[in-house]
């Protein structure tokens, strides 16, 4: 297996590894401190069925099943991320996965099936790199915050709530997952390594400021922790596959394809909860 960094901050492709077949013990650790150094993998040409994809991403821990997004019938821990001008995507923000919940996800594995003729490239920032550039006095002020998710701010009910049956799920899934409060600046379980922890996505506020307070400082992190330096960008090839680390980091998915369509599959790993 081969690892070569795309960006110093960010990013790395791994070549000689065949993703469908069942990994080894030393080949899933040598994944984890890839992961680890580079926050974000990309494999080429890896025709994962949804049950290997499925299986591969257990190997990393516990899956989670979406409350919301459609699962795919043959594996129903797979995400089903189908968009076209009928259902337009709705990650073109920067965002983390799962953040409204008490344990969000250590990491994701995202698998290309469909893709428009151009675009729909996905991005990655590093929370790490960000929260590192930050001067020493506004790294003080901030270590000590917390900032509450709210899964309703990412999942409104205009959207997802339009027809009996979506509002009835919907709000199953707003009554079992309350806003709750994370970290601002979260500690790296096995790295130690501190870095942002809020995203656009899901934070609605700093708990400990006023609101005028909260929104600016929230600004300011959200432009700051996506800056160029701090970001790799991935132009997709059918069935490449991206493995990140969702503690910290954040990705953006370039809604600029339309009317094509572009299918995702993505698996996530439950996590721990921040600290």
């Amino acid at each position: 297996m081969k690892v070569q960094a795309i960006g110093p901050a960010i990013g790395a492709l791994v070549q000689d590894i065949d993703l469908t077949q069942a990994i080894t013990d030393e080949q899933r650790d040598a994944l984890l401190a890839a992961l680890l150094q580079h926050h974000v993998l990309f494999f080429e040409q890896q025709p994962l069925t949804p049950p290997q994809h499925r299986d591969l991403a257990a190997r990393f821990g516990p899956l989670h099943v979406h409350p919301i997004y459609p699962q795919h019938p043959d594996a129903h821990e797979i995400i089903l991320l189908d968009t076209d001008n009928d259902n337009p995507p709705d990650n073109d923000n920067w965002h983390t996965d799962v953040t409204f919940i008490d344990t969000p996800p250590m990491g994701a594995l995202l698998s290309a099936r469909q893709l428009p003729p151009s675009g729909g490239d996905t991005l990655w920032a590093s929370g790490i790199a960000a929260y590192e550039a930050l001067s020493e006095p506004f790294r003080r002020f901030i270590d000590p915050l917390h900032a509450e998710h709210d899964f309703a701010q990412s999942f409104p009910a205009w959207r997802y709530a339009r027809t009996p049956k979506e509002r009835e799920l919907w709000e199953t899934a707003c009554a079992k997952n309350p806003p709750l409060a994370h970290p601002a600046v979260r500690t790296h379980p096995v790295s130690g390594r501190r870095g942002l922890f809020v995203n656009e996505g899901f934070t609605s506020r700093i708990v400990e400021l006023d609101r005028k307070e909260s929104d600016a400082v929230l600004a300011y992190l959200y432009k700051h922790s996506t800056k160029p330096e701090f970001t790799v960008r991935w132009r997709w090839k059918q069935y490449d596959l991206a493995f990140w680390d969702n503690r910290l980091t954040q990705h953006y998915a370039n809604a600029d394809y339309l009317p094509h369509r572009r299918v995702m599959h993505r698996a996530t790993i439950l996590g721990d909860k921040p600290y």
